[in-house]
């Protein structure tokens, strides 16, 4: 009897490593995926003839029929330039209608459509068309929702960075030029079907030609998200959205806001916060309590360690392809330490 038990034992813990080589194979085929290479670049770029039929001009009529005749109970977001719409177009699809109706944000649509319209990546928002008329605009999007209400695991976590932050390299080696998205914050990062994240909203984003490394511009982004260095010298580049992505990352590891605005004599800004406690040893507070413990400490500390390096000088920042890299590796972990958690925990159930 004992031999026969030792044997089952010995038959899973042989059945658990492989399933563990298994699942760390799937987590280098998923991995793989996100990376924007060159060869993604130019099919993307080869396949625009064709997605650019999904994003064509449309009618007024298009655009109420779709809304209801802009409904207040299809209402599903205020921006700056306006309301935005749930919708669905007549061949089927469900749409997010943004309806700018301020002069002054004329190019806030010019903007989205000449970014848009030619760009197309898995972790950004399609554009599927556009209405320009005379005295308000309307842009309509591929429909997604907003996962700021969920109490999202750590793995999920994880990917909603990864992806995203595939998103922003992808922007910033375009072929055509870097393009500078300058509004990175967690209500612009939507949430698909399949829990994809995708970068929306590009009213501020700017073009980088080839062979410059930045453009001056007025400051403009979200309080809490903006590059220091960029709010003193107006200059815009790639390392100001790897600033701001350095700041989401934080608060996906914490689940606090980007300023501590409970402290109005002296709110602390999430990075300031979180090096505070490296600096105490006391790295472990800074994570969200929601996820109750149940991560890897080891891909958590490398996640902060890239958020302050994202948010640290200009210089010393990591591209977003680094970025990726380091993520890729913590998911990988996070994958790993799981899967063995999950094989002791049922080895014992069968002890």
């Amino acid at each position: 009897m004992q031999r026969g038990y030792e044997a089952l034992l010995g038959c899973l813990s042989a059945g658990v490593i492989v399933g563990i080589i298994a699942v760390l194979c799937h987590i280098r085929r998923r991995a793989s995926k996100f990376k924007p290479s060159r060869k993604d670049i130019e099919v993307t770029l080869a396949s625009l003839e064709y997605e650019e039929t999904t994003c064509k001009p449309m009618s007024i009529k298009d655009i109420y029929t779709a809304t209801e005749n802009l409904s207040p109970s299809n209402v599903i977001g205020q921006g700056i330039a306006g309301k935005v719409y749930r919708g669905v177009l007549a061949n089927g699809w469900p749409v997010a209608v943004k309806h700018i109706v301020k002069n002054e944000h004329a190019g806030t649509f010019l903007r989205e459509v000449t970014s848009l319209s030619h760009v197309r990546h898995p972790n950004l928002v399609s554009l599927r068309g556009y209405c320009d008329g005379q005295e308000e605009f309307f842009l309509v999007y591929e429909l997604c929702i907003n996962g700021k209400d969920k109490n999202l695991s750590w793995i999920q976590r994880l990917q909603i960075a990864l992806g995203s932050a595939c998103g922003l390299w992808f922007l910033h080696i375009y072929p055509e030029g870097c393009i500078v998205h300058r509004d990175i914050k967690p209500t612009n990062i939507l949430i698909g079907v399949d829990m994809e994240p995708k970068l929306s909203d590009f009213g501020l984003s700017r073009v980088i030609d080839l062979g410059v490394s930045h453009v001056s511009s007025e400051v403009r982004g979200t309080f809490g998200y903006v590059d220091p260095e960029y709010r003193h010298n107006h200059k815009v580049n790639a390392a100001g959205d790897v600033y701001s992505f350095g700041m989401v990352l934080l608060q996906l590891l914490s689940g606090k806001r980007a300023i501590n605005i409970m402290n109005t004599a002296m709110p602390m800004s999430l990075d300031k916060m979180a090096s505070t406690l490296i600096q105490d040893g006391n790295v472990l507070d800074f994570a969200d309590p929601r996820l109750n413990g149940e991560y890897s400490t080891e891909a958590f500390d490398l996640s902060l360690k890239l958020a302050l390096s994202c948010t640290g000088h200009k210089k010393q920042r990591p591209s977003m392809e680094q970025v990726v890299s380091r993520l890729e590796k913590a998911l990988e972990i996070s994958m790993r330490d799981d899967s063995k958690h999950n094989s002791i925990s049922i080895i014992k159930s069968l002890a």
